[in-house]
């Protein structure tokens, strides 16, 4: 074979193999940027629907985003952003952000995307870090009072500023967990509501991804690429009673398939009179129609 057809014929082969890799990576992205807006579109309208379902903003709202760093806020203000352009209603979004002072937080990640994305936001500096770290033992859960100092800086400063609502970023998986976290530690049947009334009645605090999906998030966040901060005070307790109850229910998730689903509805259809409880139900009012014949 005549050497000028040999390597003409190298070099077809060579480019026909060029092109066939670029055709697989063509297609790879077409698939990728499917199922990220099938994706998308999915988280829309479960936050749509929660929206709906419990009331969460209407007309007129000013609505503080609560933004940690996490993928689960980052999510919740990208969704919202979204739900705010297609909404027959007009409501406020305003980011905040409380700076609790932990050691090698990156203080300009937050400000420098907030600022690119030319959104309202405010950064609250309160050294809570050093009141959690000086009171609980090393070792021992800062979850409970980091949450609470958290929230009562958060509620006072709602209140100063006149948001009508407070937007944190809680998933349904979190919701589940809070169940068994109190039942299994506390003893009572109770976790995180979609939306609650605080305690002074003064503030509402609503969850917009109630019915989202941790595993959907953290993908919806990867793609994204959102600038995550972990948090450096409850993501390195590795023996949180949180962590116990998660990890037990990613089990039940791979063993069980819909075992999940079934009891996030469970939490919807509550039957008082089938519990024990005789603060919700008056069991002792119960009298049979014989007894009043």
């Amino acid at each position: 074979m005549n050497p000028t057809h040999v390597h003409q014929l190298i070099s077809n082969k060579a480019m026909e193999g060029v092109l066939r890799k670029e055709a697989r990576e063509k297609k790879a992205h077409e698939n990728v940027t499917r199922d990220f807006n099938k994706l998308q579109k999915k988280l829309r309208h479960e936050v749509g629907r929660a929206i709906e379902d419990f009331g969460m903003i209407e007309a007129g709202d000013k609505v503080m985003v609560c933004l940690s760093g996490g993928a689960d806020s980052y999510t919740m203000l990208d969704i919202l952003q979204q739900l705010q352009k297609r909404a027959p209603i007009s409501f406020e979004l305003v980011v905040v952000n409380l700076d609790q002072k932990q050691p090698g937080f990156p203080e300009h990640v937050l400000p420098e995307y907030l600022e690119q994305a030319q959104l309202e936001y405010h950064i609250l500096e309160q050294d809570t870090y050093s009141v959690v770290t000086e009171i609980i033992p090393e070792g021992k859960t800062m979850c409970g009072l980091c949450s609470r100092l958290r929230r009562g800086i958060l509620y006072t400063f709602a209140k100063r500023n006149g948001f009508t609502k407070i937007a944190l970023g809680h998933h349904r998986d979190d919701i589940i967990e809070t169940l068994f976290l109190n039942m299994f530690y506390g003893g009572k049947l109770k976790s995180m509501p979609p939306k609650l009334l605080s305690d002074d009645g003064e503030n509402i605090v609503i969850r917009p991804l109630a019915y989202c999906k941790e595993k959907d998030i953290k993908q919806y966040a990867g793609h994204k690429e959102f600038p995550i901060i972990p948090c450096a005070l409850c993501g390195s307790q590795d023996n949180l009673q949180r962590q116990v109850i998660k990890d037990m229910l990613q089990d039940w998730d791979r063993n069980h398939p819909g075992r999940i689903e079934t009891i996030f509805s469970s939490m919807q259809t509550i039957v008082p009179s089938h519990l024990a409880d005789n603060d919700t139900y008056d069991f002792k009012g119960i009298v049979s129609k014989t007894k009043h014949d």
